[in-house]
């Protein structure tokens, strides 16, 4: 085999790369204009952003201009990541030991010239406790790129399954079914009134509509029934088009049963807190309280594949959600605390069932255990102060 002669710093940096990726579960961060450098990121890992760079730092001047701008591109990946803060890793293969490194603005510098230092730095070994075993060594230099290649495509590739395993087309059951009940129950209505367009309250009570009184008087069911039902053609016709949309995205990126429960959820959510400021002899129907909380569960997946969706996130999700609470604050005979019951609902419905390869344990345990509190809150509102 032929022999390669690879740089010192070039060796360190494949091999912390080929740890950080294939170990740490770290991602490389396209970044415009920079050369000699690498930069990775893992919004899920203690420091959600590393940077390494072979780029030669002799003097302070050459270290507080590289700092510069380290932090204007970590401005940008935070625009991109809808981040507040970010934790950065700097870490400088080629810098004179005689420049002193400063930690600000949550960043943290460290100065390596060699493997054998990687692994002895106790800074790293705190947070990266595996470094010293799992660091990657070769004498030729054909064997390490080799090695480190394989590997981390290999990675990729695993990482690519899983992002075709989430945003795949596929089958969709529960929101078809969901509509078909609501236009069963839209029929139901027109036959019980004898009125296409618009549905007077005591049919739609009959049916199953949401009211603080009968609710309170047992019948609890209607805290779901009321999401199936709808005023007039209208209303329904809206709502099934907002259904199919939002519905088909939650179901096809979260997962079908996932779906049906964040949607049930939702609706419950949405229904309990309208009854929280709803008059006793006021009724209320419609599917929109669940429909913001399928908003609320895109809100939450898309925070977790911002990297990917941070521009539909901006630009599609948060203003189809402001305007439509706009909306329904403007117009008339409009729940819109409902509206912001069920968005609330499915937000935290969301974060309990977890997002696949995304969510770590903890965080649906928080899920839960505020989702539970948030429902109980207001049941004891709706049954004990109302």
């Amino acid at each position: 085999m032929t022999s390669v002669m690879v740089r010192k710093n070039d060796q360190i940096m494949m091999s912390l790369v080929h740890y950080f990726v294939t170990k740490e579960n770290y991602s490389p961060i396209h970044v415009q204009g920079v050369k000699d450098e690498v930069w990775l990121e893992n919004l899920n890992g203690p420091y959600r952003v590393i940077r390494i760079s072979s780029n030669s730092i002799i003097n302070e001047e050459q270290y507080n201009f590289d700092v510069f701008k380290v932090k204007h591109v970590i401005k940008q990946i935070k625009k991109k990541t809808l981040s507040f803060k970010m934790n950065t890793l700097n870490i400088y293969l080629d810098m004179n030991k005689k420049v002193k490194v400063n930690n600000n603005d949550n960043i943290y510098n460290i100065n390596v010239t060699s493997l054998n230092e990687v692994k002895k730095n106790p800074s790293l070994k705190a947070i990266f406790p595996d470094i010293d075993k799992e660091l990657i060594e070769a004498h030729d230099g054909l064997e390490l790129i080799i090695n480190v290649t394989n590997d981390i495509n290999e990675k990729t590739e695993k990482d690519n399954r899983l992002f075709a395993k989430v945003f795949s087309p596929k089958k969709i059951i529960f929101t078809k079914l969901i509509a078909l009940i609501c236009f069963i129950m839209y029929i139901i209505l027109v036959i019980k009134s004898g009125n296409l367009l618009i549905f007077d309250d005591d049919t739609l009570a009959l049916l199953g509509a949401n009211n603080l009184a009968l609710v309170k008087s047992g019948e609890i069911w209607r805290l779901l029934t009321a999401a199936f039902l709808h005023g007039g053609l209208i209303h329904i016709v809206v709502n099934m088009y907002s259904l199919f949309i939002l519905g088909t995205q939650v179901e096809t990126f979260i997962g079908k049963w996932k779906f049906l429960f964040i949607y049930i959820i939702s609706a419950i959510s949405g229904s309990l807190l309208s009854l929280v400021f709803a008059e006793p002899n006021v009724v209320s129907v419609g599917a929109s309280g669940a429909l913001f909380g399928l908003m609320g569960s895109l809100l939450y997946f898309g925070y977790h594949y911002r990297l990917y969706l941070s521009d539909a996130i901006k630009n599609q999700i948060i203003p189809i959600i402001i305007i439509n609470l706009l909306i329904g604050f403007t117009v008339p005979r409009i729940d819109n605390v409902a509206h912001i019951g069920g968005l609330i609902g499915g937000y935290l419905a969301s974060m309990a069932f977890g997002i696949e390869n995304k969510s770590e344990k903890r965080d649906m345990i928080n899920g839960w255990i505020v989702l539970i509190l948030y429902i109980a809150f207001l049941s004891y509102v709706v049954f004990f102060v109302r």
